[in-house]
């Protein structure tokens, strides 16, 4: 290999990924990294729990220093050097040292953009008030720490009821603080579907976050005594002594945009597979670039530090002249609040929606993540998507208290390996008493949506619940019954179902339901060999119950 000289704009998941990364594949290579902020690797996951304490040490959260670099891998990083102009013909680049106001160029052979993302802050009136803060960096992780260290709040209002937003209000509480949370979505947790989100909404319901949905920003306003006022589009106002914004991130793409490289529709920078720009000697990574989705196919943002990391190998393979190829995400995603665990991954229902893709099935089951003899079972909530035509796996959405993740993981997995719920349903996983069952909850998603495609049962639309004019029969227990159930339902026990036949119609659609769709399942397999038509509902009332409170018809029909 020729030496090169690749200079990196931008460090942290994707850039300083890429600089460690192209070292290891090329010793001769002059290797530049230029990043405008102070620090070029640190942990922006953590920021939140900097703030609440569970991280005391603000060293912790960085991970590599220039000195490290410089000394491990012989690359020249400058932090606080901006990169303000690209010269695409002459290679080279405007830098300004913001220390010190020098101005200098840099040549390049190549260059890779991993200028990363920046908070959403939009021009409300009163949005500059002091005790307005974003979550990006360190130094705003610290600002905010010092705020509530010398002010003492009581009451905070975060903005945004996304992954940040619940992990800052939990951060919040756990200082003490009375927190609302104002997010304009009817639902927190948007990138899940909304019957999924509504676990998380009766956590944060239980643990005393006030929560204002549906409804947004209007402006911000003083108080008295150096409080403020959070005023909605709605009419609502909520005193508040500190405001976190917590609405997203925006690509920072000026540089790309000034230096005329191509541009998506979502507003990112456009790459190829190997994360090259339109000039075939800059490369792009990280949160600036729009994606391919691996399920639906639609470009997509997704400012994850995984899918940055795999980007920055990516880019490094490329300027070396290995052969590689990023093929997309599926926005694999995990946040943690108050004990419950929440993750996804591939399409939601939503997305798919979105990208017009109509042959899919979808299914809910809420086994516990380990055995019920063994102590502490808990339960987890599993909707999983399936392509109806061939059982390919589309998505999955977990929620509950231990396990989750895992088994997102797995189906994570499946997902990237093109692999159907016929093969979920025969996946060889680990277990023991304490960590899962013979059956794990991924091969029941598996099984249960085999089932399905099988002809072994027929699911009934949740959708059509209220304008149904099926019998519906469940088959709980009566103390099960009478503590709660469908309404206009019929209850047969189980196992009295066949000495009660009788009672039923077969000129009549039926659909059943039970506690987890489990019982129904059997009953199901009863009434079609005995010449009735039944039909379950996937996740009996437990599934019920979390679609019930937003409307069943208005959750479903995206």
């Amino acid at each position: 290999m020729g030496k090169k000289r690749v200079v990196i704009v931008g460090g942290v998941a994707g850039g300083a990924t890429c600089a460690a990364r192209l070292r290891r594949l090329d010793e001769n290579a002059e290797i530049v990294v230029l990043d405008r902020g102070h620090y070029v690797s640190f942990a922006n996951c953590g920021l939140p729990y900097y703030v609440g304490n569970v991280i005391q040490e603000e060293a912790k959260l960085l991970l590599a220093t220039p000195a490290f670099f410089k000394e491990v891998f012989c690359i020249d990083v400058r932090t606080r050097n901006e990169v303000t102009a690209i010269d695409r013909e002459a290679r080279t680049l405007s830098v300004r040292d913001l220390e010190t106001g020098r101005e200098y160029r840099e040549s390049y052979d190549a260059l890779v953009l991993s200028p990363g993302a920046a908070p959403i802050c939009p021009p409300w009136p009163g949005v500059d008030l002091p005790g307005i803060f974003t979550l990006r960096t360190v130094p705003d992780s610290r600002e905010i720490k010092h705020w509530i260290e010398t002010r003492k709040p009581n009451r905070a209002v975060v903005v945004g009821g996304g992954f940040i937003g619940l992990e800052m209000a939990e951060n919040l509480a756990h200082r003490g603080i009375d927190v609302t949370i104002v997010e304009l979505a009817n639902q927190v947790m948007p990138p899940l579907d909304p019957e999924m989100a509504e676990y998380a909404k009766q956590r944060l319901e239980s643990h005393g976050v006030n929560l204002s949905l549906g409804d947004g920003v209007a402006e911000f306003a003083q108080g008295s005594n150096e409080s403020l006022i959070v005023r909605t589009q709605g009419g609502a106002a909520f005193d508040a002594d500190l405001v976190v914004l917590a609405i997203g991130v925006r690509p920072e793409t000026n540089l790309a945009r000034d230096a005329s490289l191509e541009m998506g529709q979502r507003g990112g920078i456009r790459v190829d597979s190997q994360m090259r720009t339109s000039d075939p000697h800059i490369w792009a990574v990280g949160d600036a670039v729009e994606v391919r989705n691996r399920v639906t196919s639609q470009w997509e943002l997704v400012p994850l530090a995984g899918p940055a990391n795999r980007q920055g190998r990516a880019a490094a393979d490329a300027i070396c002249g290995r052969e590689v190829r990023f093929d997309g995400v599926q926005a694999t995603a995990v946040c943690g609040f108050f004990g419950l665990t929440v993750a996804l991954t591939g399409a939601t229902e939503k997305a798919l929606h979105r990208a017009e893709m109509k042959d899919y099935l979808s299914i809910y089951l809420h086994p516990n993540q380990h055995v019920g003899y063994y102590p502490g079972a808990q339960a987890i909530h599993l909707k999983l998507l399936f392509r109806k035509s061939d059982g390919r796996v589309l998505g999955a959405q977990g929620v509950g208290e231990e396990g989750v993740e895992r088994r997102i993981d797995v189906i994570a997995n499946a997902i990237q390996m093109k692999a159907t719920v016929f093969d979920l349903e025969e996946a060889e996983l680990c277990y023991a008493p304490q960590y899962g069952a013979a059956k794990d909850p991924v091969n029941l998603a598996g099984m249960i949506a085999a089932n399905v495609l099988r002809g072994d049962a027929d699911l009934a639309p949740w959708n059509d619940l209220d304008s149904t004019l099926a019998f519906l029969l469940d088959v709980r227990e009566p103390h099960e019954f009478n503590a709660g159930s469908i309404p206009d339902s019929v209850n047969i026990p189980l196992g009295q179902l066949r000495l009660r036949l009788r009672e039923l119609s077969q000129s009549e659609e039926i659909w059943v339901t039970c506690g987890v769709g489990q019982r129904a399942y059997y009953a199901c397999r009863i009434l079609a060999q005995h010449g009735f038509r039944a039909r379950n509902l996937s996740g009996g009332y437990s599934t019920f119950r979390v679609l019930h409170p937003l409307g069943i018809r208005q959750t479903l029909v995206l």
